[in-house]
C-alpha cells in the first residue's frame, strides 16, 4: 500500500500536539477494504485534506480581497465594464469560499469527535469516493438525494 510518512504538529482549539502519521494516497484509500472505513490512516488523510483545503481557501480569499481593493487604471468604458464583471465574479467566489470555511471547521470537529465520514441523519458511512469529491459532506448520497427530492416537492 502506498503511504507517505509525515510528522505533523496539529493545533486544534489552541491545543498543540505532534502526530506521526502514515499518510495514505487517494489510490490506497479507494482500494482499502470496507471494514477499514475511517481507520486512523484514513482519518489522518482526511484531516490533512481538510487542513489543506482550509489554507487554500483562506489564501484564495485574501488574494480576491487584495484584487478587489486595488482596482486597475481604467481608461475607457470597455476596461471599466470588464473590471466590473471580474469584480462581480470575484465577489461571488469570495462569498462561496466564506461559506465553505465553517463547513471545513465543522468537518474537522467531527473528525476530532470520531463522527467524520458518517451520515448525520442515518449514521451510515458516507463513502470514500463521496468524501474525496466533497470532504465537507455531512450526509450520505442516499439521504442527500432524498432531502433534495423533498425540497423540490416543497418548491412546487
Amino acid at each position: 500500500m502506498l503511504r507517505l510518512q509525515l510528522l505533523n504538529v496539529l493545533c486544534y482549539n489552541n491545543i498543540h500536539f505532534e502526530v506521526t502519521m502514515s499518510m495514505m494516497t487517494k489510490e490506497a484509500l479507494l482500494a482499502a477494504p470496507e471494514d477499514d472505513y475511517m481507520n486512523d490512516d484514513q482519518q489522518a488523510f482526511f484531516r490533512q485534506l481538510l487542513i489543506d483545503l482550509r489554507e487554500e481557501t483562506l489564501e484564495s480569499m485574501e488574494k480576491a480581497r487584495k484584487q478587489l481593493s486595488t482596482p486597475p487604471e481604467m481608461n475607457d468604458e470597455g476596461d471599466h465594464a470588464a473590471y466590473e464583471e471580474e469584480s462581480r465574479l470575484s465577489l461571488r467566489i469570495l462569498d462561496r469560499e466564506r461559506r465553505l470555511l465553517p463547513k471545513i471547521e465543522d468537518a474537522l470537529k467531527r473528525l476530532a469527535a470520531g463522527e467524520y465520514g458518517y451520515c448525520l441523519e442515518s449514521g451510515e458511512p458516507i463513502g470514500i469516493p463521496r468524501l474525496l469529491a466533497r470532504p465537507t459532506a455531512e450526509l450520505c448520497a442516499e439521504v442527500k438525494a432524498l432531502n433534495e427530492r423533498r425540497e423540490q416537492n416543497y418548491r412546487h
